[in-house]
């Protein structure tokens, strides 16, 4: 028997009922957490400031960048998710460099650092890559990567993001933070 013209509306409004649903699954698995969810000044927590060598052996320490917004990405070069991230994240540092935000990665890979070299290379990575001392207490609060962490200019912790995020959802969040009143950005330095 023929279906109706009204049971055929009501199967259509039910799948167009149904696909923003799924669109919004698939959207907060891809990105993390939303743009915009980023803690209230009077939540954030103070960072706790490390110090880690990056791949040619020179100090990166997170109290240098006070006045920066800085990203801390922990990522690995087996990490599917963390492969589909870089590029935008590369982009991101590229862009927002001149206007005050710090980027770092912490690579998690424990089989030595030629493949991390040879990921920066493949990926073109602009930012400076460390690598955690075996005694690194944060990388155990790491649930899962990639991880990144979005820094406010004080130094406290302005949003975590567990999961691939999206080039867009960096952005406006940078974005954020780079317009929030507070210290001015730190000094380049050679």
């Amino acid at each position: 028997m023929p279906e109706s013209r009204i049971e055929k509306i009501g199967k259509w409004a039910v799948l167009l009922g149904v696909i923003p649903i799924v669109l919004a699954i698939i959207y907060s698995r891809e990105s993390g957490t939303a743009v915009g969810n980023v803690k209230p000044v009077s939540a954030r927590k103070q960072m706790a400031d490390f110090s880690l060598r990056d791949l040619a052996g020179k100090d990166w320490r997170l109290s240098a960048h006070r006045g920066d917004v800085v990203l801390v990405n922990f990522w690995a070069t087996w990490c599917g998710p963390c492969r589909e991230e870089t590029p935008g994240l590369v982009r991101v540092a590229h862009a927002y460099a001149p206007r005050g935000l710090a980027v770092a990665g912490i690579t998690m890979d424990e089989g030595g650092v030629e493949p991390v070299r040879k990921f920066i290379r493949d990926y073109d990575v602009n930012y400076p890559i460390l690598i955690p001392a075996s005694d690194f207490a944060l990388a155990g609060r790491i649930s899962g990567l990639p991880t990144t962490l979005l820094i406010d200019r004080q130094g406290r912790v302005a949003k975590t993001y567990v999961g691939r995020v999206r080039e867009a959802v960096f952005r406006a969040d940078v974005e954020l933070l780079l317009k929030e009143p507070g210290t001015e950005p730190a000094p380049a330095t050679k």
